[in-house]
């Protein structure tokens, strides 16, 4: 990696995982003298620790939380996607820059069909990776009687999809699906789900309100940033009630289309991404001077 990073000789470093090739180019940047930038991708504490026996997850929690600030600590700035993610990591004792860069969703792509009566009986999606960190189950294990009577579709891939096939037979699996074929299920689909806690941000949470659809998720970082009216969805911590609420949302698709066209675009995201990565390789001192 460094003889990769050396001959390619770039103008500015942006480290985007905590992963170890991220640990290497760090230490290519510290050793060389190099400014870099870093993401804050995914809540690895609690990522971690749901991969870990119960007991030990406390103890796991905080030496991956330990080992996570000392990775950013080092960068010029960190970029972070929302708000309240922003608030969770200040909490944690981050003390470094902190720049907030959202994400985009092409609009050309990501659009609705005609306003149309919710299905009978109605379509909850999910789409994303199939792994235990999303918590799918906590979304295909509730009964009709937290829902409401529905029909269940996930759309992805990963190491659970094989479990969650033999454990639920009556929900429908499209696999790994992009492009058009993707904002069709969409498309035809009347709540999106997000089972997460563990997200920063979901993208297909944009894509889903680009196609109309209202999302049913838990009132954690990430979700609680992009789902900020009643007219997007609902949010709470028993997520079979916020399925049934954003089944009634009070807004139409068109009108959730043109909240995330006008709010998440990809050419304000990579402006905002270059900026500050130049910005971090010019500047003077530890952090840049407005942190």
């Amino acid at each position: 990696l460094s003889a990769m990073i050396a001959a390619f000789a770039p103008t500015a470093v942006h480290i985007a995982v905590e992963g170890p090739l991220g640990w290497a180019a760090r230490r290519y940047c510290l050793r060389h003298g190099m400014p870099f930038s870093t993401a804050f991708h995914t809540n690895f504490p609690a990522y971690v620790a749901l991969r870990t026996p119960r007991g030990l997850r406390r103890v796991t929690e905080r030496i991956t939380l330990t080992l996570v600030r000392r990775f950013h600590a080092s960068a010029r700035h960190t970029f972070v996607s929302t708000a309240s993610i922003e608030a969770q990591m200040r909490e944690w004792g981050f003390a470094g820059c902190l720049v907030r860069l959202s994400r985009g969703v092409d609009p050309a792509l990501f659009f609705p069909g005609l306003d149309r009566p919710v299905s009978a009986p109605p379509v909850l999606l999910y789409v994303g990776r199939v792994a235990p960190e999303k918590s799918i189950d906590a979304f295909l294990g509730l009964s009709a009687a937290q829902t409401g009577p529905a029909r269940k579709v996930v759309v992805g891939d990963g190491p659970a999809l094989a479990k969650l096939r033999l454990a639920y037979p009556d929900v429908t699996f499209h696999g790994m699906l992009t492009g058009v074929a993707l904002a069709e299920v969409y498309r035809s689909a009347d709540v999106f789900v997000f089972p997460s806690r563990t997200d920063t941000f979901g993208i297909v949470l944009i894509e889903a309100l680009a196609l109309g659809l209202p999302v049913a998720a838990h009132d954690v970082p990430g979700p609680r940033d992009l789902v900020t009216e009643p007219g997007l969805g609902a949010l709470g911590e028993d997520l079979g009630t916020a399925i049934r609420r954003a089944l009634e949302a009070p807004a139409s698709r068109a009108q959730r289309h043109i909240h995330a066209r006008n709010r998440y675009s990809w050419q304000s995201m990579a402006a905002t991404f270059l900026h500050h990565c130049l910005e971090a390789q010019e500047s003077d001192g530890d952090f840049p001077a407005q942190c």
